[in-house]
């Protein structure tokens, strides 16, 4: 059974899962190459202003990810399905991935690597600073990620991975910040963040009063004379 579940994570669900994590930056790379008239792909375009549309694109998909990676540990609680967990890894590397390329997309295309620009705007819009804080945490959790670092680090692993919901509660706040008027998008984001670290939460305590239950010994009755 354990094979056999083995191959199915290993050969179907991994690869899988990899294709569709893929599917952002496909449709970014077929809608530039639609606007240069490289191809001809039966996609959606990028829009009047496909610089934008590209930042939208990959920072939606960092955050999705994110959330997703979030949601694995709940659905597993749920199921019971240990195996769940071997898809988490992938998920978060992507997310990392996706981030990292919204960011050069923002000081390439957007600003054209013109460094005073970039402060000028790091100045007038603080939510820049927010998402690059993120960024930088992503890219330490997503370098520790490995079984070597896990076997160096030890317990440390798993304190330095819990920064993923220090993560994705600023990259939500990045999203809400330079949202100006409609932002019923960023809050589904912060509603459904705010879900998944309620749970850990709330599931957190449920062992702490387990195991304070387990650990208190009534006393014995006195035996009768």
């Amino acid at each position: 059974m354990t094979m056999r579940t083995d191959v199915r994570y290993g050969f179907i669900y991994k690869p899988l899962l990899f294709l569709i994590c893929l599917v952002p930056v496909a449709w970014v790379l077929a809608g530039i190459g639609n606007a240069l008239a490289i191809t001809h792909l039966p996609v959606p375009g990028l829009g009047a202003d496909p610089v934008r549309r590209m930042l939208g694109i990959f920072g939606h998909s960092a955050l999705n990810l994110l959330l997703i990676t979030l949601c694995v540990s709940p659905l597993r609680q749920l199921t019971g399905n240990a195996q769940l967990l071997r898809l988490r890894r992938m998920l978060g590397v992507f997310a990392c991935c996706y981030a990292l390329l919204h960011f050069l997309a923002y000081v390439g295309p957007f600003q054209g690597f013109d460094a005073h620009a970039i402060a000028a705007d790091i100045y007038k819009r603080p939510y820049i600073t927010l998402g690059f804080t993120a960024l930088l945490m992503l890219l330490a959790l997503a370098i520790t990620s490995t079984n070597g670092w896990m076997r160096r680090l030890g317990r440390r692993w798993q304190q330095l991975h819990r920064l993923v919901y220090v993560i994705i509660v600023l990259g939500v706040w990045h999203y809400w910040w330079q949202v100006k008027k409609d932002i019923r998008e960023p809050l589904l984001y912060a509603s459904v963040t705010a879900l998944l670290l309620g749970w850990r939460w709330w599931r957190r305590r449920a062992r702490r009063a387990r195991s304070a239950t387990s650990n208190y010994a009534l006393p014995t009755a006195p035996e009768r004379t």
